[in-house]
This record gives C-alpha cells, sequence and structure tokens, in this order.
C-alpha cells in the first residue's frame, strides 16, 4: 500500500477516532452481543443479528484506520518551505476569475477533505491544476461544466 498524505491535525482526527471505537464502540458492541445472548435462541434473535452486524462494522473500521494511520505520511504545514508554491497542506486564496468571488481552500488528503471547512482533496480537480502553482499565477480546473479559472493570490502554510 502506499503512503497516504495526512495533515498534523487530520491525522489527530484518525487518531481520536480510532481511540473512540476501541475504547467505546467495542465494548459497546460486546456488551450488546453478551446482552443479546441471553435471551436465548440465537437463530431467531434479531437483536444478535444487529450486533453482529454492528461488530463487522466496527471492527472493519478498526482495521481501517490502523491501515491508514500505519501507512500516513504525516505533514505539517507549518514547517513547510516550498518558496510559496501551491503545495500539499498549503492554504490558498483564491479569485474565481468568472464570479469574481475569493475563496480560501486548503489541500489535505482524501480522509480531510471537506468543502464546508475550506478544506479539499489532494485528489480534487481543483488541487491537480493548482499543485505547483505560485501567486499571480492563473489555475485552469476541468469541472464538468466546463473549464474554470481561477487565479492564485496568495499561498499561505499554517
Amino acid at each position: 500500500m502506499s503512503t497516504i498524505p495526512l495533515t498534523v491535525i487530520g491525522a489527530g482526527k484518525l487518531r481520536a477516532e480510532l481511540h473512540e471505537m476501541k475504547t467505546v464502540q467495542r465494548p459497546s458492541v460486546i456488551a450488546a452481543i453478551a446482552e443479546a445472548r441471553s435471551h436465548g435462541d440465537l437463530s431467531e434473535n434479531a437483536e444478535y443479528e444487529a450486533a453482529k452486524e454492528r461488530q463487522g462494522f466496527v471492527e472493519g473500521r478498526i482495521a481501517e484506520l490502523e491501515s491508514k494511520l500505519s501507512n500516513a505520511q504525516i505533514i505539517d504545514p507549518a514547517l513547510l518551505d516550498a518558496n510559496g508554491a501551491c503545495v500539499f497542506g498549503a492554504t490558498i486564496d483564491l479569485e474565481d476569475m468568472a464570479s469574481a468571488t475569493a475563496v480560501t481552500y486548503q489541500i489535505v488528503g482524501d480522509d480531510e477533505a471537506d468543502i464546508k471547512e475550506g478544506k479539499i482533496s489532494i485528489s480534487s480537480p481543483l488541487s491537480r491544476a493548482l499543485i505547483g502553482k505560485y501567486p499571480g499565477d492563473i489555475a485552469e480546473v476541468h469541472a464538468p461544466g466546463g473549464v474554470r479559472e481561477y487565479e492564485i493570490l496568495d499561498v499561505k502554510y499554517i
């Protein structure tokens, strides 16, 4: 498996979710299975089936989180020195050339992406168009609605 880029904040969120899964969700599911078993016949026990299904989900998510964290390449944007270039972890101020509106995005890993928080995935078309560009450059993004142009106003490593 290849390395998974994550910011320090994103890695912390995954670690917190893993901790919650192991210390809260897993014991809760085990207790639910034990409770369902105490009700007798397992062949017609819907509670038992639901608890076993939940256990499968929890164990799968724990394995997924452990795998992602073990293969993570954690990058601290504050320690980057990319001479003003758009790189992973950078926070970029853009101006949409068509509507003249300013937006700010941070380029993050796939698991951290949340457009509402201004975090876009490294694999998104916008990120791919921005990588390697500098303030003053124009990035052309090939979107489903056609080509959109963004002017890079500023690049910060915070």
